[in-house]
């Protein structure tokens, strides 16, 4: 296969990755990593990372999330195999990480030129430029809120992009909630708090993704209570985003949230069918696709298929793609079809969390409650386990939202449920369980 097919294959299988895990663990440990070979006649995907924790990661924490990814896009199982790059033939550049930061790089595909603008996101484009052209005295701090997948990370790294290129003199920093608390949590365990609090308060612009994280983090909101206070009042750039607008945020302080509000809030809604086809439109040019009748027909199909998250619509083309390229084909409105079925029924109903957990707890005669008590023997932590993985499967709902919904779990406990009935049905395929899953989703499109 040529080096060129496979970068684009590799590439839909990140977004793919990128629309279902964690945006820091993604971020961190999958966008960096390169495909180097694929062998179809035994169905294995060879992948290179630069340092010897991210091989370690993905060959045991990452592996099965990463290979259903694989399976995903491929339409057939692979395994993959990790190799550092140093291991490889020839010289490899390495990366200079700092002592101390597990902090997030922009991402480059996250600029102003790719993000297509419509009537959903139209002011929130506004005040990014705006905070773009000119930080620390447009709109500061700068929120912006809406569901998931919808382009505010996007957003958020296209404002970062900006203002390194405009204003290079800047200090510059991006981060995850989730990485900032975890920092936090390295800098208290061994006494570097000195450090975590200079490297905070001692840049131009500060941007925290996914604020609603730190619900309910008591030392995290008091760390960033008081490095807002500090940028802010010595005028530097302070920008966040979040899934709900400040008020709904009520694991937060109302301390926290009212800085939050001071400057300007701006929500991206759901994009109309018109821009779901300007997304998709946008998405083929950048894979350098061309864009025949057919090939316009099919993202016709897509957008009217796919009514709201932009993950699953440009996940949905990435997979369209891979096809294609595999099985040399012109895209096609019927490929879309043919390709797309599961997504396509499984739109034709939007399961509901609720649906999931009665449906689940009717089956195995238990309890609503049971989900969300603290009560871990095997008749209900199995079952709750069922309906965690269920509702990663067919809601679309982020680890932490899933945990909850299930008597504010952590996510990292939603995870282990979820890997651990992955892998029950990757180890017995024909197994029991497989058969039930398959039964409750039926019960569940057919509710």
């Amino acid at each position: 296969m040529r080096k060129k097919d496979l970068d684009k294959i590799w590439s839909s299988i990140q977004s793919h990755l990128e629309s279902t895990m964690i945006s820091a663990a993604y971020q961190a440990w999958i966008a960096p990593v390169k495909a180097i070979n694929i062998d179809q006649e035994n169905k294995k995907l060879f992948l290179s990372t630069e340092v010897e924790m991210g091989k370690s990661l993905l060959e045991n924490r990452y592996k099965q999330i990463v290979e259903n990814g694989v399976n995903e896009i491929m339409g057939e199982p692979y395994r993959i195999v990790v190799m550092l790059e140093e291991e490889l033939d020839g010289p490899q550049e390495t990366t200079t990480y700092t002592p101390y930061t597990d902090e997030l790089n922009l991402n480059p595909k996250y600029i102003f030129s790719t993000f297509v603008v419509g009537k959903n996101n139209e002011f929130a484009h506004a005040v990014s430029l705006a905070v773009a052209n000119n930080p620390s005295a447009a709109h500061n701090p700068l929120f912006l809120y809406g569901d998931a997948g919808l382009g505010k990370t996007h957003l958020m790294h296209a404002i970062g992009h900006a203002i390194r290129k405009n204003y290079p003199e800047l200090k510059v920093l991006y981060v995850s909630s989730e990485m900032f608390t975890n920092e936090l949590i390295r800098a208290i365990r061994e006494n570097r708090q000195m450090e975590f609090k200079n490297k905070y308060r001692n840049i131009d612009v500060f941007m925290l993704d996914d604020i609603q994280f730190i619900e309910g983090k008591d030392s995290t909101q008091e760390e960033l209570f008081y490095t807002f206070n500090d940028l802010h009042m010595a005028n530097k750039q302070i920008i966040f985003t979040s899934d709900k607008p400040p008020q709904q945020l009520k694991g937060l302080e109302q301390r926290l949230t009212s800085r939050f509000a001071m400057g300007m809030v701006a929500k991206i809604e759901e994009p109309d069918y018109e821009t779901r086809v300007a997304i998709l439109t946008k998405k083929a040019e950048i894979e350098d696709i061309y864009l025949s009748d057919t090939a316009l027909e099919a993202i016709n199909t897509i957008a009217q298929n796919i009514p709201s998250n932009i993950r699953e619509l440009e996940g949905a083309l990435n997979r369209i793609i891979a096809y294609a390229n595999l099985t040399n084909q012109k895209i096609t409105k019927e490929m879309a079809h043919q390709v797309l079925q599961d997504v396509f029924v499984s739109k034709q109903k939007e399961v509901t969390p609720e649906d999931i957990k009665r449906i689940v707890a009717k089956h195995f005669n238990v309890k609503l409650a049971d989900f969300d008590s603290s009560k871990r023997s095997r008749n209900i932590a199995y079952p709750r386990q069922i309906a965690m993985y269920l509702c990663r499967e067919m809601t679309g709902l982020s680890l932490p939202k899933i945990g909850e919904l299930f008597g504010g779990r952590d996510h990292t406990t939603v995870l282990h449920g979820c890997e651990k009935i992955a892998k029950d049905l990757e180890d017995n395929p024909n197994s029991e369980l497989h058969q039930t899953i398959e039964a409750l989703k039926e019960e569940m499109q057919n509710a």
